[in-house]
This record gives structure tokens, sequence and C-alpha cells, in this order.
């Protein structure tokens, strides 16, 4: 299936910006099932500096100063890509996750030193007792890791709500785990900080998410949105991907643009500046089949 992205990202200031550096993260990656046929980025007022770099986790970044006052900045990324259908491991014969968390205490086999960097706290998630017992209802004794996963991201959809009022990006992991309620990021971090508290390696991943209409109507442009979810890794299968937010594992509809630790590692947009004050940000996301 070939998709078109178009993801515009615009902030208005209530005063005069004198100069702004930013990173931009909204390149989709390469995958194993996931073909990116092109990617342009247009940003208005025009940078003075502009590179492309790629960050520690693989992910291209965009990093641009704006050196004029300006008092609203645009950004928006289109992309082309082609996402072949995923085909998934057998869950139940994956590995007892007590084999796969074995492999991540010291000392740690060089075969398995980069997932092992996702065992760890991270900025925005924290590994707990707390968390570890939520998680532990769906690991019981020789329960295969990938079951066990499939069944925390089960709960999790069943458990949380989804409020996108309820949160924000500066929302703590504690209060999104007291309340149940949150948005896509909210639930990914809940699962990654669930399977880091057993001792199993889960990274955050940034994307985007093909949506339908209900029937009858037809779809709003801009309606779509940047989703999040989490993939771990278990030995042989590599890293598997899940959704808790719709209670599935990506197919074919699951754009991937970076993976991280946690949201802080992939944000679309961040940067630094000048003045501008107070200031409002718009964010409009567009995923539309594209011909081949």
């Amino acid at each position: 299936m070939n998709y078109r992205i178009t993801h515009r990202t615009v902030y208005d200031y209530a005063e005069p910006v004198t100069v702004s550096h930013h990173a931009a993260r909204v390149r989709p990656r390469l995958t194993e099932t996931q073909e990116r046929a092109d990617f342009s980025l247009r940003i208005t007022p025009e940078p003075a500096v502009q590179t492309m770099r790629t960050d520690y986790f693989g992910n291209r970044v965009c990093f641009f100063s704006i050196q004029q006052i300006h008092q609203k900045l645009e950004i928006t990324a289109t992309s082309v890509v082609s996402l072949r259908r995923a085909t998934h491991p057998f869950l139940e014969k994956s590995p007892a996750w007590e084999t796969v968390a074995a492999l991540f205490r010291d000392p740690v086999s060089p075969g398995v030193v980069e997932p092992y960097q996702f065992c760890f706290n991270s900025p925005l998630v924290t590994v707990s007792r707390e968390l570890a017992d939520y998680a532990g209802r769906s690991f019981g004794p020789e329960t295969p890791v990938l079951v066990g996963v499939e069944d925390l991201n089960r709960r999790i959809h069943a458990d949380f709500t989804y409020d996108q009022v309820a949160t924000t990006v500066a929302t703590p992991l504690k209060e999104v785990l007291n309340n149940r309620r949150g948005v896509c990021q909210d639930f990914a971090h809940v699962a990654i900080a669930c399977l880091r508290s057993l001792g199993l390696p889960a990274r955050y991943v940034s994307g985007y998410l093909r949506t339908h209409s209900p029937a009858g109507r037809s779809r709003l442009v801009g309606a779509d949105a940047s989703h999040a979810w989490f993939a771990v890794f278990c030995p042989q299968a590599g890293w598997v991907d899940f959704d808790p937010t719709n209670n599935q594992m990506p197919i074919s509809e699951h754009i991937t643009v970076g993976f991280g630790r946690d949201f802080s590692d992939v944000s679309p947009v961040t940067g630094i500046l000048t003045g501008g004050g107070s200031h409002t940000v718009k964010v409009a996301v567009e995923v539309a089949e594209s011909p081949s």
C-alpha cells in the first residue's frame, strides 16, 4: 500500500521572535516493511541554516535556524511511503518471558547490547514495583513473551480511556497510571514502563496511522494525526510492534517515523528561541492513499 502524508505544524507567537533554532523529526524511516519514495520539507520563513543529520537512534533529523524577525513559523513535511503487509511471528512459539529477561541481566552478551539500552529508565519512563505488578498479571510462569505482551497490550486498551484533554506532553507517567486516561503517547509509555519493570527491552515508536471515516461520511483533510505505539525485543523475531491505543499489532496502516526510548527522543518538532512570548500550535496531518 502506498501513502502520501502531509504533516503541517504552525506556531503563532504573541510577540516577535528574533532568532530560533529547531530540530524536526518528521522524515519516515526505512524499515523491513516500509520504503520511502519521496520526502520534502518546506519551512517558512526560510531558514538561514538548514542541515540534515542522523541521530543516535538512526532517525533523520533536520536542524534549522531562523535568523529573521518573525511571529509565525510554518513547517510542512510531505512524504510518500510504500508499506508491505507485516508478517507477525507465531506468538505462542516465542521464548518464555523469564528467559528473555535473563538475557538482559549482567553480564550481557554483545549480541543483545543494542536492545539492552532500552531496558533502563529514560526521561519520561521510570520503572516501578507498581508497574511490575500491573504487568505481572499478563506474565505468568513460563508465559511466551509475545503472548504476555499481547495480553498486556489488550489490558491497557481495556483499562485506559482515550481522552485528548486528560494529559499533555508534560503529564507524568504516574498520573496517567492513576487516572487511567490519556492518548496514544501515554499508553505507549505505560506499556514500555511495564515491560522494562519486568526487565524486558521496549522502545517507543512514533509515526502516523491511516484512519477511516464512519460509513457514509467523507474523510476530512487534516483529520489524521501523529501516532505512537511501542515495540518489544524478542530473540529470533527481533523488534515486534504493538499498538495499545487500538489493541492491535501493526500490519499495513502504521507509518514509522522514528524510534527512541520515549517521546522525548522523537518529538516531531523541538526548539529554542529568543522572544515570542506566549504561542499557540496547530497541527494538521493527512494520510491518503497514493498511486503506485
